[in-house]
């Protein structure tokens, strides 16, 4: 070994995303100054993406066992900590399921930051010995107006579809949203669920001194070179200069990793197993020695390169896609490579497991790094920010308000500059907003078909719905029919203006999503997207948004099992100043559907079904702060988002469930983004079918009423339900019996022809809008 004599300079040390203080407690831990290959490999496993230094305390607080959250049963099979979380969804059926983030690498190279985001969730998943069956995203960008936004929008989707298409696992769902507080910054986060095929949870805790370590897949190069320490920076104008770091991914390539895999896990000789993602080598020896409590030494020689040269620093640092690494019970190694030659993979045995918990790197016959592996992956700084003692001015500011700032709203409409806008003409103008606006211009390039296992397709239903198939030997197909949903949502401007609130807002919001397919809420995968936790405003919401989502999942009995945080995502303004996004904590979750016949979408089915809506009646109050309607109409970001009553919701999405397993419901669909109207629209689009609505309201209630917050205010645990007219009457003697008046007959259904009208009790129009209206705003081709 040919440690550094003297200590590095601050340029070198800066190079490599460590702060001078970082540097002196590694000499500390080492003794002695780092060579430089050591000093990469503190960088990376240093980085926020990787040991979370400045969100960790924070996660603490999330409930990961059901017991945390107060449920009935504990379906929690592995929490957080592994490749992915795992529940348990009965007749022996185990889904593994994770949200990761590729958002630098997607802003400065759009399609493979994408491409190789869907490749490195996947291998999350299967890693844990699970077959791939869906993908959901969440994504983000700026203005559509902006032409930047628009090349990374098409290199982001064309990415996702690429690799997903390729690979052959169906993208099922997901959202999107516009927004120029993500202009240059776009977020890229993708979800995958699995089915577990192995008898035993593959963990990655290596064990067993003296058993072999294998690589497999594909070969090394210098791609990725440094991507988790680029993936913890703001970016800037000198981020293109970045692009070296962005990974260039083989989705087909990756499609026989996943056949290899599986075939070397049921064979039981594979020991552990690890996948090569940010930080590779480096990350994936001492993660895999730090969790097992041992030591790994691997020779860099029997690695198997694509580029001449390279030295250790390139070995260690590259994120060459499509790589996992194992360890394997001793003598049974050959077995696993002759497993990986049949898919034309790469499989060598490149070390072993040893007792000394050390990470020794050999290359050339000699030790090219050596270092302790819990100062790499386990024992890594932490920074404990004090929060902010109270909300910073821009959300004091925000929360000062009020509908009285607004012009008069009455019912011909309201005054938008020096204008009147009738609520026939917001209503469209909402539908034709590219954030409410359907994605199906989107959604048409993903495969979301293949493995003929996709119950409802993208746009149909509130959450994506996923036939699962039953393990051999366990009950007969004919007589299985269970299914799984999952959602991926966050409503950014909530969180933006109240972290806590919005974060609540997003658990209440998922769970609901899942609710209006008749599917039980199970556990989530969350996505922390934030700016940069140095700064005290930025730290504040990331403080209060995680508090909020901790209380949000145990208030829906919803443990959290994993995720991913992504910080620092911040870009520059026009006058070069720095400019965090909105803080995006998405939520990924997932829920159990025991019966597939019963389930529902969110379009209207048949005339003459009546229609009801649950939660706050018209006449309660809901919200327009936050609201679409005041961001689009308006132009404003301001006022306070709604407040998550959850005592309600709990009782709203159970009388959902159960309305859509008794069969009474013939669709559902919650409210959300744009309030009533809109949702109404929507289901009116989705089922090609109009509705005349009633909205009655007392003259005494009409006394200090605004239109737009009856139309387009947002909150209130609301969904919208029709029912069968035969089934109408049990329905509603269930909804006395359950809901506690909060629920309220709204109308029915009507022919196509007939549109969307909402009338006032004494008949006046408030909206009139035929179908071909709608549809032609909301189905709009955006690009």
């Amino acid at each position: 070994m040919n440690p550094s004599e003297t200590p590095f300079s601050p340029t070198a040390i800066a190079a490599e995303g460590i702060k001078p203080q970082e540097y002196e407690e590694i000499v500390n831990r080492l003794g002695r100054h780092p060579n430089k290959a050591e000093l990469g490999m503190f960088g990376v496993m240093w980085s926020e993406h990787c040991c979370y230094k400045n969100s960790r305390p924070l996660l603490k607080q999330f409930p990961t066992t059901g017991e945390a959250c107060g449920t009935l049963r504990e379906r929690i099979l592995v929490g957080p900590g592994e490749n992915a979380g795992v529940v348990d969804l009965d007749h022996g059926l185990r889904l593994a399921f994770k949200i990761e983030s590729h958002n630098h690498p997607s802003a400065v190279e759009p399609f493979q930051g994408a491409a190789t985001g869907v490749g490195g969730i996947l291998r999350d998943i299967f890693t844990m010995g699970a077959r791939p069956i869906a993908l959901l995203n969440s994504l983000r960008f700026g203005s559509l107006d902006d032409a930047k936004t628009r090349r990374l929008v098409n290199g982001v989707v064309a990415g996702i579809s690429h690799y997903g298409n390729c690979v052959g696992v169906p993208t099922v769902g997901g959202e999107v949203y516009f927004d120029s507080a993500y202009s240059g910054n776009p977020l890229v986060n993708v979800m995958a669920l699995g089915l577990m095929e192995t008898p035993e949870i593959v963990k990655s805790g290596a064990a067993g001194i003296g058993n072999p370590v294998l690589y497999v897949g594909s070969t090394t190069g210098r791609d990725g070179m440094g991507g988790a320490s680029f993936a913890s920076a703001e970016l800037s104008d000198a981020s293109m200069d970045d692009r070296p770091a962005v990974q260039v991914g083989d989705p087909f390539l990756e499609k026989s990793l996943i056949e290899a895999c599986l075939e070397a896990f049921k064979t039981g000789a594979v020991v552990a197993a690890q996948d090569m993602g940010a930080a590779g080598i480096t990350c994936s020896t001492s993660e895999m020695a730090a969790k097992g409590g041992v030591g790994i030494e691997l020779d860099l020689d029997k690695i198997p390169a694509r580029e001449y040269g390279m030295s250790p620093y390139e070995y260690l640092l590259s994120e060459s896609q499509e790589r996992m690494l194992f360890v394997a019970e001793k003598g049974r190694e050959q077995e696993l490579i002759d497993i990986f030659k049949r898919w034309d993979l790469q499989a060598v045995v490149a070390g072993e497991v040893i007792e000394e918990p050390i990470v020794r790197i050999l290359f050339q016959e000699a030790v090219a790094a050596e270092i302790p592996a819990t100062a790499l992956a386990e024992n890594t700084p932490l920074y404990e920010r004090e929060v902010l003692p109270e909300p910073p001015a821009y959300a004091r500011e925000a929360w000062e308000w009020t509908t009285d700032m607004l012009s008069a709203a009455n019912f011909e409409g309201i005054e938008v500059s020096g204008q009147v806008q009738t609520w026939q003409d917001i209503l469209l103008t909402l539908l034709a907003t590219p954030t409410i606006a359907s994605k199906r211009w989107i959604y048409r390039q993903y495969d979301h078909q293949v493995q003929n296992n996709t119950v409802v397709l993208p746009g149909g239903a509130d959450a994506a719905v996923v036939r699962l198939r039953p393990l051999e030997g366990v009950e007969a197909a004919s007589e299985f029919n269970t299914g799984v949903a999952a959602t991926v949502d966050c409503n950014p401007r909530y969180v933006y203006l109240d972290p806590y609130e919005g974060a609540k807002a997003v658990v209440a919001e998922a769970a609901r999503n899942l609710s209006c397919v008749g599917a039980e809420p199970l556990a989530v995968t969350d996505n922390l997207n934030f700016g940069s936790p140095e700064k005290p405003i930025g730290y504040w919401q990331l403080a209060e948004a995680c508090r909020g989502l901790s209380a949000g999942c145990q208030e829906m009995s919803t443990p959290v099992t994993g995720g991913n945080v992504s910080l620092y995502n911040e870009t520059l303004d026009s006058q070069g100043n720095p400019q965090p996004i909105y803080p995006t904590p998405v939520v990924g979750m997932v829920g159990l559907i025991p019966d597939l016949s019963k389930i529902c979408t969110q379009g209207w089915q048949a005339e003459g079904d009546v229609i009801y809506l649950l939660g706050l009646p018209i006449q309660s109050p809901t919200t327009l702060g936050g609201s679409e309607y005041l961001a689009a109409i308006h132009n404003t970001v301001a006022g306070k988002p709604p407040r998550v009553d959850f005592a309600l919701e709990r009782q709203v999405q159970a009388a959902c469930r159960t309305g859509i397993r008794q069969g009474w419901l013939h669709s559902a669909h919650d409210t959300a983004e744009g309030g009533l109207a809109v949702a109404l629209a929507e289901c009116c689009l989705s089922g090609e079918l109009g509705a005349a609505i009633t909205l009655d309201l007392s003259n005494q209630e009409l006394t200090n009423l605004r239109w737009d917050e009856v139309l387009f205010g947002e909150g209130g645990a609301r969904i919208i339900v029709s029912v069968t007219p035969s089934q109408q009457e049990a329905w509603e003697m269930y909804l006395r019996e359950n809901l506690d008046g909060a629920w309220q007959k709204l109308g029915t259904v009507t022919s196509n022809d007939q549109g969307l009208q909402i009338l006032t009790r004494d008949y006046q129009t408030l909206i009139q809008v035929n179908y071909e209206q709608m549809s032609d705003r909301y189905y709009h081709t955006v690009i």
